[in-house]
C-alpha cells in the first residue's frame, strides 16, 4: 500500500537552508569551510607581509596579535574541522551502505551551529577588534583588558567557540551512532573502509575531548562577563588551569584533525596502487591506539610551566610512544605502494606527498617531546614549523587528496587534472618554502607571536623566503578555485566509478541519489565493491528486495535554533541580557516545536525508483 504522508520539497535557496540530506550538508560544510579557509589564508599572508623584512610597521602591536589569533582559530576550528565534517557527511554513509546518518535533523543543526559560531567570531573585526590573546586563549592574556581598551575581542572568541563547539559535539555523536548502528548487512567492523574507521575514532575523540574545552570556555566566560575568578591569580584563581583544560582538549584535537586525513590517504593510496591496503588490521589497531594515547600527552605543550621532572618525564615517554602506531601507518602506506600498479593522478600525488611531509612533522614532534630540548625550542619558530608540518603538511595535503578523489562523487564532475597538478606543485613547493626555513629561524632564536625583528641577526633571509612561499601557496589556492569554477560550469557527467574504486560509494551514480541505495547492499568482504568485481559481478548483491524508502523531511528549525544562539551570543557579549534571553528563548521554542510536532517524513515508492531508472 502506498504511504499517504505529504511530501515537503523545496527548491533553490530554501532547499539548502532546510536540507537534512547528509550529502547536501557535506557540501554546505565544504563551502563554509572553504570560505573560512580563504579568510585564514589571507590572515596568514598579512602576517607574512609584516615579517618579510625587519622593522616593518604595516601590522604592528595589537593588530598583529589579532591577525595571529584569528588565523590560528579560524584555520583550526572553522576551516579544517568543517572540511573534515564535509567529507564525513558526504562519504561515510555511502561507505557503510546506509541511506542516511542516524539523526538527519541533528546533522543539519550541527552545521548551522558551527556556521553561526564562525560568523559570530569573524564579525568581531568590524565591532571594535578581533580576539588578540592567541588562538590558545591563554589566561591571563584572555582575561585582561587589552591595551587598546577593547574589552570585547576575547568575548567573541569565547561565545563563537562555544556555539560552534556544540555543533561539533552533536556531529561527533551523530557519526558515532551512524557507524555503530547503520552498517549494511555483512559490514562487520573489520570490513569497514579505513576512512570510516578513522571517522569512528575521531567521533569518539570529539565526544571525550570537547567537554574539556567547553568547561574551560564557560569558566572563561564567567571570568569575563560575570566577574568570576577561575583564572584570576589575585583572587585565588589559577592561570595554569586554563592550559590544562585547553590542552586536554587541544591534543586530542590534533588527532581529531589528522586521523581523517590518515583515512583519506589510506583510501587513495590503495585505489591508485590497485592493491588492498597493506596490513589493514594493524592500521585499525594503530588508529585506536593513536586515539587512546592522544589523551595521555597534553602536558608536552606545558613542559616549561614548571610541573617538575617526574610529570615532564611521564608525558615525554607517552609522547614518544605515540610515534609507534604512527610509524606503523607510514610503513603500511609505503608497502601498499610497493609493487602496486601506481597511477599518479592528482589525488595520489597529494596522498604520496603527504607521507614524507607528515614524517618530517613527526620527527620534529619527537624532538619537542624531550623536555630539556623543549626548554630551548619552546615559543620559537621551531614550534611554528613543527605544527604547520603536521597540520598543513599532514591534514591539508590529505584533504586535497580527498577533494580530488571524491569530487566526482560529491558533485558529479571531474576536477581538471592539469590544473590539479599545477595546484599541487605550486602549493607543495610553496608550503616547504614557507615552513622549512622556520625550523632554522627558531633554532636561531626567533620567538613566535612577535611582529618584528632586528636586522643583522641573520633572520632576514629565512623570513623573506618564508613570505615568498606563503604567496606561492596562495597562487596554488587561486588555481584550485579556477579549477572549481571551470568544472562547475560543465554538465554533471562523471561516471559512477571513475577511479576503478574498491568501496561502496563507487557503486552508485555520481552524484549519489538522495536515498543513496535503491537496495541495501550485501557486503561479502573487505573492499566490498572490489570483491564483487573480482567475482565477475557488475554490481553489488542486494540484501533486500526493492521496497518503499523512508526519507526525513527538510526543516528550517536547525537554522532558526542557530540564529537564536547567535543572537544570544551578541546579548552576552554586550551585556544586554534581555537580548541574550530572547535568543535562548527562540532556540527553546524551536526545540519545543520539534518535540511536539511529530514529522513522519515521506516515502519514495518503488514505482518512482523505476521511473527514475536508478541502478542500485
Amino acid at each position: 500500500m502506498a504511504h499517504t504522508h505529504t511530501v515537503k520539497r523545496y527548491s533553490g535557496l530554501m532547499d539548502w537552508l532546510t536540507t537534512v540530506d547528509h550529502k547536501k550538508i557535506g557540501i554546505l560544510y565544504m563551502l563554509a569551510g572553504g570560505f573560512f579557509f580563504i579568510l585564514g589564508g589571507l590572515e596568514a599572508i598579512l602576517i607574512r607581509i609584516q615579517l618579510a623584512f625587519p622593522d616593518q610597521k604595516i601590522f604592528i602591536g595589537d593588530t598583529f596579535n589579532q591577525l595571529t589569533t584569528m588565523h590560528g582559530t579560524t584555520m583550526i576550528f572553522f576551516a579544517a574541522m568543517p572540511i573534515i565534517f564535509g567529507f564525513m557527511n558526504a562519504i561515510v554513509p555511502l561507505q557503510i551502505g546506509a541511506r542516511d546518518v542516524a539523526f538527519p535533523f541533528l546533522n543539519s543543526l550541527g552545521f548551522w551551529l558551527f556556521f553561526a559560531g564562525g560568523v559570530l567570531m569573524n564579525t568581531s573585526w568590524f565591532l571594535g577588534g578581533a580576539p588578540n590573546a592567541g588562538w590558545t586563549g591563554y589566561a591571563p592574556l584572555s582575561i585582561l583588558q587589552d591595551n587598546t581598551g577593547n574589552f570585547l575581542g576575547t568575548d567573541f572568541y569565547v561565545l563563537g567557540l562555544q556555539i560552534a563547539g556544540i555543533g561539533t559535539l552533536i556531529g561527533g555523536i551523530n557519526f558515532l551512532v551512524t557507524i555503530v548502528n547503520m552498517r549494511a548487512p555483512g559490514m562487520t567492523y573489520m570490513r569497514m573502509p579505513m576512512f570510516t574507521w578513522t571517522v569512528l575514532i575521531t567521533s569518539a575523540l570529539i565526544l571525550l575531548a570537547f567537554p574539556a574545552i567547553t568547561v574551560g570556555l564557560v569558566e572563561l566566560m564567567f571570568d569575563r562577563l560575570f566577574n568570576g575568578a577561575f583564572f584570576d591569580v589575585n583572587r585565588g584563581g589559577n592561570t595554569v588551569l586554563w592550559q590544562h583544560l585547553f590542552w586536554i582538549f587541544g591534543h586530542p584535537e590534533v588527532y581529531i584533525l589528522i586521523l581523517p586525513a590518515f583515512g583519506i590517504v589510506s583510501e587513495v593510496v590503495s585505489t591508485f596502487s590497485k592493491k588492498r591496503l597493506f596490513g589493514y588490521s594493524s592500521m585499525v589497531f594503530a588508529t585506536i591506539l593513536i586515539g587512546f594515547l592522544g589523551f595521555m600527552v597534553w602536558v608536552h605543550h606545558m613542559f616549561t610551566v614548571g610541573m617538575g621532572p617526574v610529570a615532564n618525564s611521564i608525558f615525554s615517554i607517552a609522547t614518544m610512544a605515540i610515534a609507534i602506531p604512527t610509524g606503523v601507518k607510514i610503513f603500511n602506506w609505503l608497502f601498499t605502494l610497493w609493487g602496486g600498479q601506481i597511477r599518479f593522478t592528482t589525488a595520489n600525488m597529494w596522498a604520496t606527498a603527504f607521507i614524507p611531509t607528515f614524517v618530517m612533522g613527526g620527527v620534529t614532534g619527537v624532538m619537542l617531546a624531550v623536555p630539556a630540548a623543549d626548554f630551548q625550542y619552546h615559543d620559537t619558530y621551531f614550534v611554528v614549523a613543527h605544527f604547520h608540518y603536521v597540520i598543513v603538511g599532514g591534514l591539508i595535503l590529505g584533504l586535497f587528496a580527498g577533494a580530488y578523489y571524491w569530487w566526482p562523487k560529491m558533485f558529479g564532475r571531474m576536477l581538471n587534472e592539469t590544473l590539479g597538478k599545477i595546484h599541487f606543485w605550486t602549493f607543495f613547493i610553496g608550503f616547504h618554502l614557507t615552513f622549512f626555513p622556520q625550523h632554522f629561524l627558531g633554532l636561531m632564536g626567533m620567538p613566535r607571536r612577535v611582529f618584528t625583528y632586528q636586522p643583522g641577526n641573520g633572520l632576514e633571509e629565512g623570513n623573506f623566503i618564508s613570505t615568498i612561499g606563503a604567496f606561492l601557496m596562495g597562487v596554488g589556492m587561486i588555481v584550485f578555485l579556477i579549477n572549481i569554477i571551470i568544472v562547475s560550469r560543465k554538465k554533471a557527467d562523471a561516471a559512477a566509478d571513475p577511479w576503478d574504486g574498491r568501496t561502496l560509494e563507487w557503486t552508485m551514480s555520481s552524484p549519489a541519489p538522495e536515498y543513496n541505495f535503491k537496495q541495501t547492499p550485501l557486503v561479502r568482504g573487505l573492499d566490498a565493491l572490489w570483491k564483487e568485481k573480482m567475482a565477475g559481478n557488475k554490481e553489488m548483491i542486494p540484501a533486500e528486495p526493492v521496497g518503499s524508502i523512508h526519507m526525513p523531511s527538510p526543516s528550517i528549525l536547525p537554522l532558526l535554533m542557530s540564529v537564536g544562539l547567535f543572537i544570544a551570543g551578541y546579548g552576552f557579549i554586550y551585556g544586554h541580557h534581555w537580548v541574550a534571553g530572547a535568543g535562548v528563548v527562540m532556540t527553546f521554542i524551536c526545540m519545543i516545536v520539534r518535540s511536539l510536532y511529530d514529522d513522519h517524513g515521506f516515502h519514495i515508492e518503488p514505482e518512482e525508483l523505476e521511473e527514475k531508472g536508478v541502478k542500485a
